[in-house]
Order: C-alpha cells, then structure tokens, then sequence
C-alpha cells in the first residue's frame, strides 16, 4: 500500500484538481482531504457520509452560575477577554488556559473538553473518502489531520486498498507536517509565478526534513514561461524530479463547474498531461 500526498507551498496551485484526478485514475484506492481548514475534494468527489464523529480537542471554560459571586477575579486574569463582566464565557475568544478555574475561590470555574470540529468517512465514485471539517474559529488542525490519516490507514489495510491519496493542505505548518507522515511520496503542484516558486521551495525543505522522496508538477507552466524555467532550473540543482507540467485549459474550469475531475470530463490536454503523471507515479 502506498501513500501519495499531494502538497502546495501556497493555496490555488491546482492542487486539488489534481489530487481529484488522481483519485479517478488510482485502482483500489482510498481518498484522504488533509485541508481540515478549507476542505474542497468533496466537491470533485460528491461523497455519500456513512459515518460522522465529533472531533474533540482542547477545553473551554464554564461558569456555575450557582456557585459564582461575582469577585471579578477570573475578569482581572483573562488576558483574551473571554469573560463577561456578567460573568458569562464567550467561547470564541476563551483560549482554554484554564487560568480563571484556578483563580476562582468558589470553585465556580470548570474546564469542559470542546467539540472542535467533525470527521467523516463517505463512499464516493472512487472508493472510499475520509475527510474533515474544522470549527469556526477553532484550532488544533494538525490533531484533526493526524486523526483522519490514522482511520484511513486503518480503513485502507482492513480493505487492502493499493494506493492512499491524500490532498494536503497549503503552506509548511503544523497540517502539513501532520499530514506528511508516513507517506511514500510527495508531489508538489507549484505555479509558475514567483511566490509559487519561493513556497514550493519552503515545502520541499520541509519534506526532506523527514526524508519524503519529493517530485514536482507545474501547474499552467505556459502562463510564464521564465518563472517555469527558473522552477525547473532550482529542480535540476536539487535533483528533484519534475514529472508533469500542466498547461492553462479552460476545460479544467468548465470540469469543476461540473463538479467533475478533469480526466473524467473531457479528453483534452490537461487530462492527459495528468494521466502521464499519474503513470510516472505508478512506475516507481
């Protein structure tokens, strides 16, 4: 079983067009959409939920209303605010420190764990599909991120699927370090501009931190022919291999209007730029 991730330095790379396509192409395979913050595969992949499950992590204070008598100095140690001078919480700016519970001599404070968010495994076209929604102003993505990869490793051996694809979120944070663990390759869409460049090779560093074979695929290269040229010069000197470049097709945004992958939706250039890259995946 092999685990595929596919990443971006920044966000609207084409990432998920391509991870999407992936998908369609891979036989035997399970889909994973690690971007818990702005998750999107789904609508490429129209999934029907067979199981929903609270994601709880971190803690939220509550005020007995009973035992309060008002002293103020839960109100004076709060450095985000998040009590009321009412005496009451408000959750999205309560932090969870858990300072005010330990302050309050009437012990009317007390910590409660947070439902932060949900996770979900759906069948789709493809195969099976787990994925995530993070909370409104919740944090502790790189937790949710490492719950789904754990229950689609599970799900994946116990249907012994071949390939599990992942998309990935952008950026080189605590998501997507959570995100590469335990994969057997990295692919990286970048854009030929330079701000895909400079983030691309923010996250290559990051990948070989933990010593992930790294190839990239560059998405609309014929849109800035230099900037793709000096993408492929910096690949050259790292010896990263670049295994597709995608060029700028409109049937790519009339697919996603669609709600379709582009390899699913008409045969065209991009689509078959895709299916190279996928059988370049396959052969290694």
């Amino acid at each position: 079983m092999k685990h595929i991730l596919i990443i971006s330095g920044k966000g609207g790379t084409g990432k998920t067009v391509v991870s999407g396509s992936l998908a369609a192409l891979a036989k035997n395979s399970l889909m994973v959409d690690c971007d818990v913050d702005a998750a999107d595969l789904h609508l490429l992949l129209h999934p029907v939920i067979r199981e929903r499950h609270d994601f709880r992590s971190g803690q939220t204070a509550v005020i007995d209303q009973d035992l309060c008598r008002r002293c103020g100095k839960c109100i004076a140690v709060c450095r985000f605010e998040a009590i009321k001078q009412d005496s009451t919480i408000e959750p999205f700016s309560c932090e969870g420190c858990g300072l005010c519970s330990r302050v309050c001599p009437h012990g009317a404070i007390r910590m409660e764990e947070s439902v932060s968010g949900e996770w979900f495994v759906s069948d789709t076209r493809y195969g099976p599909f787990v994925h995530a929604k993070l909370g409104i102003a919740e944090e502790n993505s790189g937790k949710l991120v490492s719950k789904i990869r754990q229950v689609a490793k599970e799900l994946a051996q116990q249907q012994s699927r071949d390939y599990v694809i992942v998309d990935g979120p952008p950026g080189i944070g605590c998501p997507v370090i959570a995100s590469l663990t335990g994969v057997d390759c990295a692919l990286i869409v970048t854009e030929p501009t330079l701000s895909g460049l400079h983030d691309a090779k923010r996250v290559a560093e990051v990948a070989e931190h933990f010593h992930i074979p790294v190839k990239f695929v560059i998405n609309k290269y014929d849109l800035n022919l230099d900037m793709t040229k000096k993408i492929e010069d910096f690949c050259r000197e790292q010896d990263i291999p670049v295994i597709g470049k995608i060029g700028f097709d409109k049937a790519v945004v009339q697919a996603l209007v669609q709600g379709k992958t582009i390899v699913e939706h008409v045969s065209c250039a991009a689509a078959d730029e895709i299916k190279k890259i996928w059988e370049s995946l396959k052969s290694e």
